[in-house]
């Protein structure tokens, strides 16, 4: 009896350590910011061969500069900068990003003004075959011609290509009246739509789709690449107010009908600024969103493991204070890892598809107002980066955490 008690002890130390060794593997490291002060709007990106590029603006009196910087050898990078102007649409939800193919391509783009009117801006990118020395060429993604609101970009690699995804406001100014100012997303006269195409690494359109002809005005969408090609995730809009989450997929060489990834039945008579995230590996995805879902703020997650043809029951992400901003990245075919603001906390924890979840993370706290924008997050390897606006200091900080 004396020795069975005394194993079971022992085993209990051996467990107890175990813990605590797989927490330790998650404190936050906070890093040095490559940002300087003024700066907002973060982005992460990694390409394939583990390369993390934060994109972000700062700034410098009455001009914006539009950065980036690479992490390399635990260290960030010398600031390069991509553009500036004075005539930027910046905004604290609809933010500039970057993406490379992990050669010498790099994309990435801002909202250029195009008119007098508050919402009158394009979606502007900037190339470089060159490994990012050269940024001369500039090009607007869509070519409408209107000066109405383009925005809310995602750009996946995709092939030899780039698969690009955006809201395009050319269907909500009437002819003749594109000059009229609006401040108000209550003046359009029609739908926003989604859009897709897929570039090449100078500029070049290869093809162009409308994706859906009705969907909501200012929330961000999500993209990414299955064994089938590319799906998008967005805020749909229905003509009785629900603005659920839906999804379309390439399947071979056509677009499916946008499907409601699950029925919310969130009513609400205006965009709450609030998209998913969504990420791959082969056909199996993850997807986070916020929902005011029977009248309880919340963030899911729900997985597929048919390229987004039919999803499992969704997860429960939150803790009960929920004001979603949500980022989400796979750690595996079978866990992905979400973050999320729980009031003024920015959080991530691991779920699984079988609904278990770990324990959350305190990444940093900010302020839950507009101006500390959306949290990010990537994987490089077995390390996670985040990065954030600190409201109180007004600059982009980044942390790192190792799974």
């Amino acid at each position: 009896m004396n020795r069975i008690i005394i194993l079971a002890a022992y085993s209990l130390i051996l467990f107890s350590c175990s813990n605590e060794k797989a927490e330790s593997t998650l404190a936050i490291n906070v890093q040095e910011s490559p940002a300087g002060m003024q700066s907002a709007e973060p982005f992460l990106f990694t390409d394939k061969n583990g390369t993390t590029y934060l994109s972000w603006v700062e700034k410098k009196d009455s001009v914006h500069q539009f950065k980036y910087a690479t992490m390399k050898d635990g260290t960030w990078s010398q600031p390069s900068v991509i553009a500036e102007s004075n005539n930027w649409f910046v905004n604290w939800a609809d933010y500039p990003m970057i993406a490379s193919d992990g050669e010498q391509n790099i994309i990435s783009h801002v909202l250029s003004k195009s008119g007098p009117g508050t919402f009158s801006y394009d979606v502007k990118m900037f190339a470089s075959n060159d490994g990012g020395k050269d940024w001369s060429n500039s090009f607007v993604i869509h070519d409408d011609g209107k000066q109405a609101e383009h925005g809310f970009v995602n750009m996946v690699p995709y092939k030899e290509n780039l698969f690009v995804s955006w809201l395009d406001g050319r269907n909500t100014v009437m002819e003749g009246m594109e000059n009229m100012e609006s401040d108000a997303h209550g003046g359009h006269h029609g739908s926003m739509s989604l859009r897709g195409a897929i570039i090449d690494y100078e500029g070049n359109k290869i093809d162009e789709w409308e994706l859906d002809n009705k969907t909501c005005d200012c929330c961000q969408t999500g993209a990414t690449i299955t064994n089938n090609g590319p799906i998008v995730i967005y805020r749909d809009r229905s003509d009785e107010e629900i603005r659920d989450i839906s999804i379309v997929r390439l399947v071979n060489g056509e677009w499916t009908a946008p499907k409601t990834i699950f029925p919310d039945s969130w009513k609400i008579a205006g965009c709450p600024v609030n998209g998913p995230r969504v990420e791959a590996i082969g056909n199996t995805l993850a997807i986070a969103w916020f929902t005011v879902s029977n009248e309880i703020a919340q963030v899911n997650a729900i997985f597929s493991t048919d390229g987004g043809a039919n999803f499992e029951k969704p997860i429960r992400i939150d803790e009960g204070k929920a004001i979603g901003r949500v980022d989400l990245v796979m750690v595996d075919k079978d866990n992905a890892m979400v973050s999320w603001m729980e009031g003024t906390d920015i959080k991530a924890v691991k779920v699984n598809r079988d609904g278990s979840k770990g324990t959350s993370v305190l990444i940093a706290s900010t302020s839950d107002s507009r101006s500390s924008g959306f949290p990010q997050m990537t994987k490089s390897g077995n390390e996670l980066f985040f990065a954030w606006t600190d409201d109180a200091e007004k600059k982009v900080k980044v942390a790192s955490i190792q799974l």
